[in-house]
């Protein structure tokens, strides 16, 4: 019998109640074989949920468990020492986790990078390469794998050969979203699917904003990249402020919804970056890779190319505008245009529009 997975799936019981609970008696095992009459005494604790405690021990609890082993999927509980030591520390920590693959290196620096679902093409630039060398850093990636800001960061993770971690609000064998399951499945090549939620779980609303404790509690530091406002991305950066991480943030344009809420953390003391290796070097995370970064318009050959790139940033610029800024021909700017993307210099964002990209 593994009384830490009955524990975790009395019905009617939240993870507060359980962590009064085991505040009190010191394991699952022992409030398993505990009296009705001295679970009434235990405080904070209803009658209701003692009928709980004692209706679940009548209940099959081990052949789910043993088919989490024929799916592949690992449960650890906090009276375990491989749990990780960074989730024993936060508020409300979760008791147990379920796992496919593996849970982040306990030594390892970890960083959640988290985002809008709806992003920018900037943005989702800047969260590839920002998940990409932290990555080629040697440190982890944690998101959510939702579309956007989380899952461009673990694509880049996985661009850099590095370790990426998602973090559901459903169980760790659905796929959510659902488009995201060529994501899902490299991940577990070189990572893990994490929850605190049972395998079947179904993605409900309400079961995402506690998922993003975990994120944060995962992670060392909390990148915010794009996020409005009022998001999901916010109740992470609270989570973090509230765990003592630090918060970093991507600055955005004023008066774009999407810059609000990056642009608020920043205004509340928010480290910004504005620099991708200097927000490496912060983190003493920064790589010598033998002169693999050398000077961009050293490698830029040509005039023309020269030109034109020094006319585009990191916020899409049409065919027609760069045909205007600098004077060249339709045919030449074509040409000029598809050997800078070849070359891996600038991106075709959505068709005749383009960015720098960032190296």
């Amino acid at each position: 019998m593994n009384y830490s997975y009955w524990l975790s799936n009395i019905p009617g019981i939240g993870i507060r109640s359980r962590n009064r609970m085991l505040g009190t008696v010191g394991s699952a095992e022992e409030l398993y074989r505990l009296p009705e009459k001295q679970l009434l005494l235990l405080p904070g604790i209803t009658e209701k949920q003692v009928k709980a405690v004692i209706e679940s021990r009548k209940r099959d609890y081990e052949t789910p468990f043993y088919r989490l082993g024929e799916q592949g999927i690992t449960f650890l509980s906090r009276e375990e020492p491989e749990f990780p030591e960074k989730l024993r520390q936060i508020p409300d920590a979760p008791y147990s986790l379920y796992v496919k693959g593996k849970l982040p290196e306990p030594r390892q620096k970890a960083v959640a990078v988290v985002g809008a679902r709806r992003c920018s093409a900037y943005g989702s630039t800047v969260a590839e390469k920002i998940g990409k060398r932290l990555a080629e850093c040697k440190a982890a990636v944690i998101s959510g794998m939702a579309q956007g800001i989380d899952g461009e960061s673990h694509w880049g993770a996985l661009k850099g050969a590095g370790r990426t971690y998602a973090v559901l609000g459903c169980g760790v064998d659905i796929c959510y979203p659902r488009c995201q399951g060529k994501l899902y499945d490299n991940i577990l090549n070189c990572g893990g699917i994490i929850s605190e939620y049972p395998p079947g779980t179904k993605p409900l609303p309400q079961l995402f904003p506690a998922r993003n404790r975990i994120i944060s509690g995962l992670s060392d530091v909390v990148v915010v990249v794009e996020a409005k406002g009022r998001s999901g991305s916010l109740i992470t950066a609270d989570y973090a402020l509230e765990q003592g991480k630090d918060i970093y943030a991507v600055p955005g344009r004023l008066y774009d919804p999407l810059s609000a809420g990056c642009n608020a953390l920043i205004r509340q003391g928010a480290g910004i970056i504005s620099d991708v290796e200097e927000f490496l070097t912060e983190l003493e995370l920064c790589m010598d890779f033998g002169g693999k970064q050398e000077n961009l318009r050293e490698l830029l050959l040509a005039k023309d190319e020269s030109l034109v790139y020094s006319c585009l940033s990191l916020q899409p610029k049409g065919v027609e505008e760069l045909l205007e800024e600098t004077g060249l021909g339709l045919p030449q700017m074509a040409g000029i245009l598809a050997g800078m993307v070849q070359k891996g210099f600038i991106t075709e964002t959505v068709k005749n529009y383009y960015i720098k990209t960032i190296e």
